[in-house]
Parts: structure tokens; sequence; C-alpha cells
């Protein structure tokens, strides 16, 4: 673990509320030299030109006190930062995030790492797998981890190579390993799904776990993935028997083709073309889906059928449904909009504080009546540099009883806390963050998830590594109380 230095604490200036196959592979990577090069064809863009004026800009920013300077780290009053692991063996984009007792499993483009957190201050890490493959999203059951494959790869191997999309070995999906020797995780099954795999959910069951597989269709390029591809891929996961994992439906969650998109008007809203995210809440079988131009409610009573409730859209403000969080009731859903992809800097006075946000629905009616009502919009009230990649991002609930409070990437806008018990008045609440990766260039960068597990906030950044963060607040210290043995924040708990 690198050393800390003490950060500078101080309060920004407020800028306006702005299918399986033989041959399956994982390379053990130790502390050291890595044992195999990771394959960088996964890796996304990282570095974009702006303008004279922008850099020009962002340096003013920076020396007025606008803005943090390049790296540096400045955090809210009731916020610590306790500890940051940079990355080691495993060089690609760090992505999503899960928990599992005393460990936190981390994505990365070219693989994933466990890393001890008993002791939240000094983290260690504990394995490192390389298994290229973007984005390598992860979730973990018992003794079962999950990661997606959303990239064209040579074949379902963890030492595949990307290739173009057009060659017809190409092979995406998911991918399943055994972890019951946290050290040596073991690579048992792939299942191959239609689009590849950008984003997974876990309904895990006693005997089996479903899984849900987002996939969209990004361009006519993908032969396999064209549109209409209006649905999710269901796989079934027995767990006693992992190898026989296999997908047993696609439900069509669109049958008028979903949202046609903004065409000429509005460019940037995006056409549904399949699911981004979508958040499971098996105690009350209920899911929510962020699914490109559209949101969506539906019902899991039956894991293997879910059935679609009511959807929504919001031509005017929201351009890419991203994600999706329930508050702890179940009345509310947090949808995410990633305007830009998460490449662009979207949070300045020019795009303004409804777009690159989050909308706050709230949950009307009963059973398969409800509707999603759309009562406030939420953005971090720290403007960033345009050299800032800054967007809603992910983001966990604070187990606050009584209150609904979270915690969120917005990746070079850092980790935000924030309160939206009134759905048409949220607040932020305490923050996190760092300068700008650079004040010439746009490099892509900041954290890319922020959950909240057992007293502690764990952020992972893209290129500087996992962060853990402590918020002191009277608002959140009950959620201090809260123990959960495990955590996949798209399958959310029931904290009542």
């Amino acid at each position: 673990m690198t050393s800390l230095t003490a950060p500078r604490v101080r309060r920004r200036r407020r800028l306006g509320v702005a299918t399986a196959a033989a041959g399956l592979f994982a390379t053990l990577l130790t502390a050291g030299p890595a044992a195999a090069t990771p394959d960088p064809g996964d890796s996304p863009k990282q570095r974009q030109s702006v303008t004279t004026s922008q850099q020009e800009e962002a340096r003013k920013a920076i020396q007025g006190g606008e803005i943090p300077g390049v790296d540096e780290i400045v955090h809210s009053k009731n916020v610590e930062h306790l500890a940051n692991i940079p990355k080691d063996a495993l060089k690609g984009t760090n992505s999503d995030l899960a928990f599992q007792g005393k460990y936190a499993f981390a994505g990365n483009y070219d693989g994933f790492r466990i890393f001890d957190i008993s002791n939240p201050r000094k983290p260690r890490t504990v394995t490192q797998v390389l298994c290229p493959g973007s984005q390598n999203d992860i979730s973990v059951s018992g003794n079962l981890l999950f990661l997606s494959t959303d990239s064209s790869r040579s074949d379902n191997s963890c030492t595949s190579v990307t290739q173009p999309a057009t060659e017809k070995s190409s092979w995406e999906g998911m991918k399943i390993f055994d972890i019951s020797d946290i050290r040596k995780p073991r690579y048992v099954a792939a299942v191959e799904t239609a689009c590849g795999s950008h984003t997974h959910t876990l309904v895990p069951e006693r005997r089996d776990v479903y899984v849900y597989v987002s996939s969209y269709s990004p361009s006519a390029a993908y032969p396999d993935c064209k549109p209409p591809h209006d649905g999710i891929s269901i796989i079934k996961v027995p767990r006693t028997a992992p190898q026989k994992a296999a997908v047993i439906d696609f439900p069509v969650l669109f049958p008028d083709g979903g949202n046609p998109g903004g065409g000429a008007e509005k460019p940037y809203v995006s056409a549904t073309t399949g699911c981004h995210d979508i958040t499971v809440l098996p105690s009350k079988d209920l899911a929510a889906g962020a699914c490109m131009g559209d949101g969506i409610l539906f019902s899991i009573a039956n894991p293997a059928k879910p059935k679609v409730i009511d959807r929504v859209q919001d031509n005017t403000n929201f351009a890419f449904w991203h994600s999706a969080t329930f508050n702890e009731r179940a009345d509310k859903v947090v949808f995410t909009d990633e305007l830009g992809g998460g490449g662009a800097a979207t949070c300045n006075a020019e795009i303004g504080p409804k777009r690159g946000a989050n909308g706050i629905y709230e949950i009307k009616g009963r059973g398969d009546h409800r509707k999603l009502v759309l009562k406030s919009y939420y953005k971090i009230p720290r403007h960033q540099a345009a050299t800032e990649n800054c967007v809603a991002h992910n983001g966990s609930i604070i187990p606050v009883h009584g209150r609904d409070i979270m915690v969120q990437s917005w990746y070079q806008g850092g980790v935000s806390f924030w309160d939206f018990t009134d759905s048409s008045k949220p607040k932020e609440i305490g923050y996190f963050e760092r300068g700008p990766i650079s004040a010439d260039a746009l490099v892509g960068g900041g954290t890319w998830s922020a959950y909240y597990y057992n007293g502690y906030v764990y952020s992972n950044d893209m290129t500087k590594g996992l962060d853990v963060l402590k918020i002191d607040d009277r608002r959140t210290d009950p959620a201090k109380r809260v123990r959960l043995r495990e955590l996949n924040v798209q399958t959310q708990p029931d904290y009542l």
C-alpha cells in the first residue's frame, strides 16, 4: 500500500447545482511482475484533445480555487480518506466492485483483483487474475464469481486476444469462476450470450443462480448484434454444477422496439437496443432496468420470467439510461443518465443540472398497476474542468432507516454523498474528489463505482486504484450498525 500524504480538506467554491468451450484457462498474478502481458485491445480511449481556450479555462479554475489542482485530493469535513491501493499487475481500466465477508472483488479490463479488507485502513491484495475482456463487470454468490465480457475475443479462454467482431470465431458473454479457494480462483464455465455481456445482475436462489445479462447493440458493425435486440439473456447456473450453466430464455422487454431515439433534433437521446444495467430487489420481487432510451419497472416473482410493469422515457433531459437504485422502502428508484458515455466533460454550466444527472422517480400504486413518477433531478453541485470526464455513474444506498441516502461515483467528479429523502429536494451532504488528471487534455479516469459496505465506502478509480473512505455524519451514522455477509449492489439486499 502506498503511504498517504494528508490531503487538503477545504470547501470548494460552489458554482451552482450544476456457450462453454474447452480450454478454459486463467492466469494468477502475484503482487510482483506480471506473469503474462495484459491485452490492451479492450481498454477504452484514454485521451482526447481540448481547445486552447478550454485549457486556459481549466488552468484559471485551478489557480482560482474553483477546482482542485491536478491530482490534488479534496473532500468535505465529514469525509475521511483512509487508504489508496494503486494498480499492480493488472494495467487495464478498473471497473465494478463486489463484496463477500472480509473481501472486496474489483473488476479490471484485464481481469480481477481480490482485496482483504478486514482492516479497511490497510487493505491488502490476496489474488490477481489475468483474464482480459471488457468490462469485466463482477459479482459473487457463495463460491461462485461472475465476469462479464463485452468485447470481441478470439475465444472464451483467459488467454484470448481481441479480434474484429466480424470474425465468425468471435466470443463474448459470461465467465464463471469457483472461488472456494480465494487465493486460487478456478475458471469453470463460459456462456456465450447475444451481444455479449456489458453488465449482469444476479438473482440468487438456494439451488441455482439466475443471471440477467444486459447488453446492447452499439452499431451495425457487429453482424451478430443488430437491432432489434430488445431483451435480456437469462442464464441459469446450478450451484453444485456451475459447468452446466446455460441460457434458458431471452425475454423481450420492448415488443414495440423501445425508444426510437432523438433523431436529428436530439441526437444525444439513445435509441433502445437493449439494456445497460438492471437492479433487482429480491425481497420485493422487483427490478428496475436502465435501458438506453427507456427506464423500466418489472416484477421478478418468477425470476425466470420477468414481467414489465411500467416504462418511462425522458427525451428532454436523459440521453442514456445507465443504472438504477431502489431506496430502502422500495417506493423510489434513482435512474442515472450517462450523457456522453462516461468520456465527456458534462459537469459544467453549459450542460446544466438536469442532464448527465440522476432522475428521482417515486413508485405509485400497487401490484402490476404501479407507475414511475419523476420528482426531480440530482447532479453534483461542483463544476468540473473541460479536461475532466464527469457524469452520473455507479452508486449504492447507505442503509439508514427512515432516510434515503446514496453514495455515488461521478468519474472525475469524484464521490458524492447525497440525501433524497425529500424526493423533490435532493442535496449533497459530503464529497471526495481528485483534481483533473491533466489540465491540457481530457484524459479518461475517475471513480467507476463507489459503494457502502459494512461502515466504509470503497471506490474503484479507473486509473488511481482502490480508495477507502469513511463518512462521519449524524445522518449516516445509523448505517454503521448494518452488517452484510455479501453485497452485489445490483442485487439489493433488504436492509429493514
